[in-house]
């Protein structure tokens, strides 16, 4: 229930801090006073949405905050969900800034309002005036059923597994399109390997092919440096392998000098070791050394094969280029994985679609089960309203199909005159007769204490004579099970109320405020009497109202 507002800086509202208290408050005041001004504030901890046209000094940012003792709902879950503290007595703040920036807090932690606003509506509802056009939507039908039948928490269920069902159906058509699209290109894809496969891409022999292209280009020029290096080494009659085994020779016979000559004569017998593996490698390439034009056509055929796909694929090398081979064959295995996974998405989706048929199927039994109860209670309380001849009654169709509400189909019948052919309620209802069956359904919602507060917002209107002395004790039975803050102009409703508020203006400092004070005893005799006969009510005005506050059934707040 609602236990404390703050209100500072909106609109004509300057500061205002008020206590709520348990069972029926009335707020009355003139009209013009600023009642809606106060729904207007409390309605932004309740998630809407807001600008700086609501604050009253520019300057200054416009701060809203409730108060909210939690102890006898089960919210704790709706917490957890948010990722908040779960506190019982719990704080909602909404601040404006000058600038039009606004925040939100639950518990001094910052939340988004769709966020603030699940939660608000599980813990109070405004009614207006034109709600009442509310009972003709598919939406809030299925919220009354699903409310009073039990269903909330399973219908809460169904529809995450619905979202779910969705999303998965969606990624499943994408999945298909993207494998028709993907199988489309799949020869594509399969040709750039072959081709690349058949070019054998293998970066190291590239090179060796590019390096014996080149030696079989300029073989007549190697052999011949080759032979004529051989020659100088060791074929002339003044070859160098010679030279050095002379000198090796001169050199020898020093070693008994001493080391340095020793040393100097090794040197040179290695010289001459490594000179002769140098002959033997020249002879070895020299020999291998065939000009063969044929094979010189062929590998020059390969390296132009290969130069066209690295030109036709924008590749700087091999290396490269075996890169882009492997990302089409990654496509040609994604392309033949995307059945695989089409069929198991087919798979869970088959498994989910039973769970929501099963599901939807026990929600529907309990809807069936629980309409018959809903229309004799609302069909009760219709006729407590003045209303004996009028018929309701709740079809359940079956749609053939899964949707956001399950199987069912629910349309709210009435007819508010004996012997009328009962329709749509939304085709046949007036405006005071819509209010009176969403009045009926609000009470019914009261007694089975799905909500802890509820406030009315001028219910009144339209109606008089006896049916406002029943409005007013079906507010009253009605704060028995919950909270309720009735908005009124009726004296009878506000004579109900355990708590009276009076919103009034006054002007201080040149400036129009909105004030709200609780009455006492005495103010509250004299308000009623004012709402029965105006500003200057008769002696039998005020008794009228002394009668009207005392009623045996009613405990006046002190």
């Amino acid at each position: 229930m609602l236990k404390h507002l703050l209100i500072e800086n909106y609109a004509l509202i300057h500061k205002l801090d008020t206590e709520f208290n348990e069972g029926l408050t009335a707020i009355t005041g003139e009209t013009g006073a600023g009642k809606s001004i106060l729904l207007g504030a409390l309605s932004l901890i309740l998630g809407e949405r807001a600008d700086t046209k609501v604050l009253n000094n520019k300057s200054r940012k416009c701060i809203i905050e409730g108060t909210f003792n939690l102890e006898y709902i089960d919210a704790q879950s709706l917490f957890d969900f948010h990722d908040l503290d779960y506190e019982t007595i719990s704080f909602f703040r909404r601040e404006i800034t000058p600038n039009g920036k606004s925040r939100a807090f639950i518990n001094d932690t910052p939340v988004t309002l769709p966020a603030m606003k699940a939660i608000a509506e599980r813990l109070i509802d405004i009614h207006s005036q034109h709600q009442s056009l509310m009972v003709s939507s598919s939406a809030f039908q299925f919220v009354v059923v699903d409310a009073y039948a039990k269903n909330i928490e399973g219908i809460e269920n169904y529809r995450t597994l619905f979202k779910q069902y969705q999303q998965q159906k969606k990624d499943l058509l994408a999945a298909v399109e993207a494998e028709r699209t993907a199988r489309a290109d799949l020869d594509y894809y399969q040709y750039q390997v072959n081709e690349l496969d058949k070019a054998g891409l293998n970066p190291e022999g590239f090179k060796e092919m590019e390096e014996e292209l080149g030696v079989l280009k300029h073989a007549e020029e190697i052999l011949y440096n080759l032979e004529k290096s051989l020659f100088m080494l060791e074929g002339s009659d003044h070859n160098l392998l010679d030279a050095m085994n002379g000198v090796i020779s001169l050199i020898k016979p020093l070693e008994r000098f001493g080391n340095k000559y020793q040393e100097l004569c090794q040197r040179l017998e290695s010289v001459a070791i490594e000179t002769k593996d140098v002959v033997a490698d020249a002879v070895q390439i020299k020999d291998k050394i065939v000009h063969n034009p044929q094979h010189v056509a062929t590998l020059e055929m390969k390296l132009d094969e290969i130069n066209k796909l690295l030109m036709k694929h924008h590749a700087g090398s091999v290396e490269e280029l075996s890169g882009i081979r492997d990302d089409f064959q990654e496509k040609i295995n994604a392309t033949i994985s995307m059945e695989e996974n089409i069929s198991r998405m087919q798979e869970e989706i088959s498994n989910l679609e039973k769970d929501l048929y099963r599901l939807a199927s026990d929600i529907s039994s309990l809807r069936k089960k629980a309409i018959p109860a809903i229309q004799k209670e609302i069909l009760a309380m219709l006729k407590n309203l003045g209303m004996p001849g009028a018929r309701f009654s709740i079809q359940q169709e079956k749609t053939g199909s899964l949707t956001m509400n399950g199987l069912d189909k629910l349309c709210f019948m009435f007819n508010a005159n004996v012997g009328g052919e009962m329709q749509e309620i939304s085709r046949v209802a007036s405006g005071g007769e819509l209010s009176r069956v969403m009045l009926s359904i609000k009470s019914m919602i009261s007694q089975k204490r799905l909500l802890p507060t509820i406030i009315f917002d001028e219910i009144d209107t339209g109606i008089s004579g006896e049916t406002t002395t029943r409005v007013a004790n079906i507010l009253h039975q009605m704060s028995k099970n919950m909270q309720v803050v009735a908005i009124t102009h009726l004296p009878q409703i506000a004579s109900k109320a355990n708590t009276h508020l009076l919103v009034y203006k006054q002007v201080e400092n040149g400036e129009t405020r909105t004030r709200l004070k609780m009455l006492d005893q005495d103010q509250r005799i004299e308000e009623v009497a004012k709402m029965l006969g105006g500003k200057k009510p008769t002696k039998y005005m005020v008794e009228t109202a002394k009668e009207l506050i005392f009623n045996k059934d009613n405990k006046l707040s002190k």
